[in-house]
């Protein structure tokens, strides 16, 4: 007779996991880098010696998901760790949407194009410019990168004041649409996603997703 499967597991079984998990994704994200150090190396050597246009791609598309992979480890390592802000007063959400839109959208190989209708009085908030820049950022490639440069789709981000908050929204959207390996939830999609979620939920934000459209709300001080 088999013996029967555990239905539960333990808290403590659970922290000793994410303990050894974390672990391992730091190890992992140093031994990315020192693969990503070698096909530098190989990248610069082939194009010293003038090589077929096959083999230098080949290096770049590895370069390029060892980079990826890397920066899939930090947001795994940054999702474990409670989130830390520093606020500043008067910060204007508009910079903040502004500097993110520049950042997700000028990368190489950004699917799709973003039209941004923002509005044009200041949103004054007491903001962590850096942390929300960073989540405003996320969302918005997550929102760029859920459709394929094939489909026919307009992602538009739209940002306004209603009463005491102003509202961010990406619209045209698939979340979690993109082929990506890490899913933190079924509404959040991604774990950046979910990451950017529990950063705007710090601000004493609201977070949500719908079949389109990503919104947030974030409570403005004036």
């Amino acid at each position: 007779m088999k013996p029967a499967l555990a239905k539960t597991v333990d808290d403590n079984t659970l922290e000793d996991l994410g303990r050894a998990t974390l672990q391992i994704v730091h190890d992992l994200k140093n031994q990315l880098n020192g693969l990503k150090l070698y096909a530098t190396f190989l990248r610069k050597r082939v194009e010293r010696e003038d090589r077929s246009p096959e083999e230098r791609e080949t290096l770049v598309k590895l370069i390029a998901g060892l980079d990826r992979a890397a920066r899939d480890m930090t947001a795994l390592v940054r999702y474990s760790q409670p989130v830390e802000l520093h606020r500043q007063p008067r910060t204007d959400l508009r910079n903040l949407i502004a500097a993110a839109v520049k950042k997700a959208t000028e990368r190489p190989g950004a699917n799709a194009s973003l039209v941004c209708e923002i509005e044009s009085v200041p949103l004054y908030g007491e903001f962590d410019p850096l942390v929300l820049s960073g989540a405003l950022q996320s969302l918005t490639e997550e929102s760029v990168d859920s459709v394929s440069s094939r489909e026919a789709t307009e992602i538009s981000l739209h940002a306004h004041r209603e009463g005491g908050q102003a509202v961010v929204e990406w619209r045209g959207v698939k979340p979690g649409g993109r082929n990506h390996s890490l899913r933190a939830s079924a509404s959040y999609g991604t774990v950046y996603t979910a990451q950017a979620a529990r950063i705007i939920e710090a601000h004493d934000g609201r977070f949500e997703c719908d079949a389109t459209t990503i919104r947030a709300w974030l409570p403005l001080s004036e």
